[in-house]
């Protein structure tokens, strides 16, 4: 990749066309050529003029019910390579307006499709059930939609008439509008400010290398990084709020018009999960506070014998992703992070160690920031395409941890896809976390494993308690956020940006404590959190880590029969309902025992964390 001129003191982002090439993901395994997605498009315009011929049929026969779902399910492939192909092109540069235009198309398409099919599930359920199973099991071909029918009875209270789904259908596009104002204000609107660095040159903030600079020792380089990102969000704060508000009054509407009775429920019924799940989460983290508390304490009083807090001496918001052992220089290339993941998750496996060493030789994953392209990281891609991985890679263990994490979600979907027909070829977003958070936990332990040096461990285990404090507390606050705003909405309390700060802030005193002050700037950090806009998502990450610490624990103590049971997790999609699937693998979510036990660990973590800086004091106080 090219860097920018040394003697130029501003660090300057490469444009896409600089980057090399073998760190860029490989996309023609999706299209070859925009031909191609072309001639898709072409094509799937065509069926989808087919699917509305069925209506009213479905009720003659299994016959005709199984043509329907066929064509259905080769209409939805395209529909999702087509819109695949466009959103990872998208994403490579947000200022790329050609392909900005070809992902609208690909999610209009998305709209065109819900609405050709929008009146089958009504009609679907008005057969009566018996009728419908007696269908399914004298229909050839049929038995293969068994799980998607049976789940369809389940839902029936909330589904409306074709008129009403028809309509719901179309509004999707227009739902979707408050998302991807947020992304464009985001990634190519905001204006975030220049920084001096460590090495007192001033750089570009950007969202990539944000967390380079609340990781400096200098705690004056991290206040300036905070201040200058939430500054930038407070000056769009009045219509960031007006944005999300539309997003939630959105919710509330979609939620109502599927007769749920909150916005919450409508988000959780689909995937079959009990509201009790939710709130438990929320309360078993209000108990382990004091835990957060007491590890706060120490972050303080470390940095504080270390120098590294400000002049006022407190511990503040842009104090808490700083390594505590400063001794340390834990720098990790790319290739060395990839070497060392593999290593991490040789446990699970020679299957899973080859699967994802193919992916990452065949180009899964891209790799570098560059202007324009999307923040962030994820992993995505659809039925029979390679499950991409898009990151903003910089040198720090972080970094390694968000691969080892992505990798985990390509995996899940690499052993769905291979094992699953595509009607059960994907997994729900209740489970979609856990395979991801378990490579992180099998990191972690092969990372201390092999490591001896005590400050090196000591670091490890400050990044473990870090990712407790972020993937569990902070994510449930998230979730905490997103339940009370949307209640407040359904009272019809008007989300202005005031009511979102104060909302934000009072969380943020009760969960961080002393670190927040009335005046923290951290009240407006709602407005910058993507997530947001994928609502009721982020208390996955909670229940993610409290099942894959369970998991990894198991498949560490274990040994292969609890890798067997794991490995049939991920290879079993959505065949059957996430509850059960986990229950399956060794963890029952449904009892608030799993998020208890994470949190043990997090003590355990703790309590290993202050014995050996306790044992330090002493060795230095001789």
């Amino acid at each position: 990749m090219k860097t920018a001129d040394k003697t130029n003191a501003v660090s300057e982002l490469p444009l896409r066309s600089q980057v090399s090439t073998e760190l860029t993901w490989d996309l023609t395994p999706v299209y070859s050529s925009e031909a191609a997605w072309n001639a898709d498009e072409n094509r799937v315009r065509e069926l989808l003029k087919r699917l509305p011929e069925f209506r009213g049929k479905l009720k003659r026969s299994g016959k005709q019910i199984l043509a329907f779902l066929t064509l259905r399910d080769e209409a939805g492939l395209i529909v999702e390579r087509l819109y695949t192909y466009s959103h990872l092109k998208a994403d490579e540069d947000k200022g790329n307006s050609h392909f900005q235009a070809l992902n609208e198309k690909a999610a209009s398409l998305f709209t065109l499709y819900g609405s050709a099919i929008s009146w089958s599930r009504p009609e679907l359920l008005s057969i009566d059930p018996a009728r419908l199973r007696t269908f399914i099991s004298k229909t050839k071909g049929l038995e293969l939609y068994r799980v998607q029918l049976e789940e369809m009875i389940r839902q029936r209270d909330h589904v409306r008439s074709p008129e009403v789904e028809e309509l719901l259908a179309q509004y999707s596009q227009v739902g979707r509008g408050p998302r991807n104002t947020f992304s464009m204000l985001d990634n190519a609107d905001l204006q975030l400010p220049k920084v001096v660095n460590d090495q007192g040159n001033e750089q570009q903030l950007t969202h990539g290398n944000y967390i380079n600079f609340l990781q400096s020792r200098d705690p004056k380089v991290r206040e300036a990084a905070y201040r200058g990102m939430m500054s930038a969000f407070e000056s769009m704060r009045n219509t960031i709020a007006s944005n999300y508000s539309t997003h939630v009054n959105g919710n509330i509407f979609e939620a109502r018009s599927r007769n749920y009775p909150t916005a919450i429920a409508s988000a959780l019924g689909p995937d079959n999960i009990p509201l009790a799940v939710y709130t438990n989460l929320v309360d078993t983290a209000h108990k382990y506070l004091p835990l957060v508390h007491r590890y706060l304490a120490l972050r303080k009083k470390m940095l504080s014998q270390s120098g590294g807090l400000g002049s006022d001496g407190k511990l503040h918001m842009w104090d808490l992703y700083v390594p505590l052992v400063g001794e340390v220089d834990y720098k990790v290339d790319y290739p060395t992070a990839i070497k060392t993941v593999l290593s991490a998750v040789n446990p699970l496996g020679a299957e899973y160690v080859r699967g994802l060493t193919d992916g990452f030789n065949s180009r899964w994953v891209d790799v570098h920031e560059n202007k324009g392209k999307r923040s962030g990281a994820y992993s995505s891609g659809c039925y029979g395409t390679p499950p991409y991985m898009l990151m903003n890679w910089q040198d720090n263990l972080e970094n390694m941890f968000t691969l080892a994490h992505e990798a985990g979600h390509s995996m899940h979907s690499w052993f769905t896809r291979k094992t699953q027909p595509y009607q059960y070829g994907d997994y729900t977003i209740f489970v979609a976390e856990v395979a991801s958070t378990c490579n992180e936990a099998l990191l972690t332990h092969f990372l201390l494993e092999k490591e001896s040096d005590r400050n090196v461990r000591k670091y490890l285990i400050n990044h473990q308690l870090e990712a407790f404090r972020t993937t569990f507390f902070r994510q449930t606050l998230f979730a905490e956020f997103e339940m009370k705003a949307h209640a407040l909405a359904e009272e019809g309390v008007a989300l202005t940006a005031d009511k979102l700060s104060e909302i934000f802030l009072e969380l943020n005193k009760l969960y961080y404590g002393d670190v927040v002050t009335d005046n923290d700037p951290v009240k407006v950090e709602w407005a910058r959190i993507p997530h947001f806009y994928s609502s009721f998502y982020v208390y996955k990450y909670a229940t993610g880590i409290s099942a894959a610490t369970a998991l990894a624990s198991q498949i560490i103590a274990e040994g292969q029969p609890a890798v067997d049971r794991y490995l049939k997790f991920l290879s079993s999609g959505s065949s059957d309902s996430s509850i059960n699937l986990l229950k399956g693998a060794g963890v029952d979510l449904s009892s608030p025992q799993a998020i208890s036990s994470a949190l043990d660990v997090f003590g355990q973590y703790l309590d290993k964390f202050e014995e050996l800086v306790n044992e330090d004091e002493k060795a230095k106080a001789k």
